[in-house]
């Protein structure tokens, strides 16, 4: 589903907008997982500190990938593990208050909003220094924020998913109301551009969950996500390099060059159909 999803983000001129549907419930099964994840992990900083290590990663490949295969002004904003950190982040620091409210401590429950507004008041931070330090863009991205985060302060539904993991059907109640709120936003576009409601279908996958350890393919995703979004990048620089492609809101316009004839774009237009 992930796979499909990014096929049509980068090749979406050709094709069809349906299959766009299709990778909608992938990003909250991510989150799933990475609550079951935080949930029975031996070590909770560890296991943050992976995900950082793999949003840098997917950060510096990406940067390296886009200087020698440049699409105009297409920037890749792909970085789903920023997202997993700061949801896992978001659930460390109401852990902290949890186990505050139950030793009847203020300083957790005091240390556990701290974590939990660390990311927000760095995108207030972040955002704001853009514009005062464009040459220090990269160094802003050391850290992941809410406002450059993929999905946005959708990856709330994580945090979300373990305030209510004491009951899976608590959960799957959940993720309909998200999808219902979103799909409220705008009805009229629920097919075209507000398709994120479709993320509710991941419950038909989530509700077939045993709660049982499967077959770790933990290294698998670490190597596989950032890898076939990168070699995605480059198919795209070489398919299109007669093309000058522009991304607006992640969506992929295609303009012709003056040395491109009618002919020769109807026949790529065939070709990649």
């Amino acid at each position: 589903m992930m796979f499909i999803d990014h096929v049509h983000e980068m090749f979406e001129p050709v094709v069809p907008g349906w299959v766009d549907w299709i990778g909608r419930p992938v990003a909250v099964i991510f989150m799933f997982i990475s609550v079951e994840g935080f949930i029975h992990t031996h070590d909770r900083l560890r296991y943050m500190m992976r995900l950082l290590i793999g949003f840098w990663i997917m950060n510096i490949g990406t940067a390296i990938v886009q200087h020698f295969f440049s699409i105009g002004d297409f920037a890749l904003l792909n970085n789903i593990f920023g997202t997993l950190f700061l949801g896992v982040f978001t659930m460390y620091g109401i852990s902290f208050i949890e186990d505050g409210i139950k030793q009847h401590s203020g300083v957790q429950i005091a240390k556990g909003i701290g974590i939990i507004l660390i990311p927000i008041v760095w995108s207030v931070v972040q955002m704001s220094l853009f514009a005062a330090l464009p040459k220090l863009v990269s160094v802003l991205f050391i850290f992941p924020s809410v406002t450059m985060a993929e999905g946005g302060v959708l990856l709330y539904v994580a945090p979300l998913l373990y305030l209510l993991r004491k009951k899976r059907s608590w959960q799957m109640i959940g993720i309909s109301a998200v999808a219902v709120a979103i799909f409220l936003m705008d009805p009229s576009h629920a097919f075209t551009t507000n398709t994120e409601w479709m993320l509710v279908f991941s419950i038909v996958i989530l509700s077939m969950y045993n709660g049982q350890k499967g077959k770790s393919m933990r290294n698998f995703f670490y190597v596989f996500y950032p890898v076939h979004i990168w070699l995605f990048l480059i198919s795209v620089a070489l398919l299109f390099s007669c093309f000058y492609i522009r991304l607006e809101v992640r969506r992929i316009r295609i303009r012709c060059q003056p040395s491109l004839t009618v002919e020769t774009i109807n026949c790529l237009h065939v070709f990649f159909a």
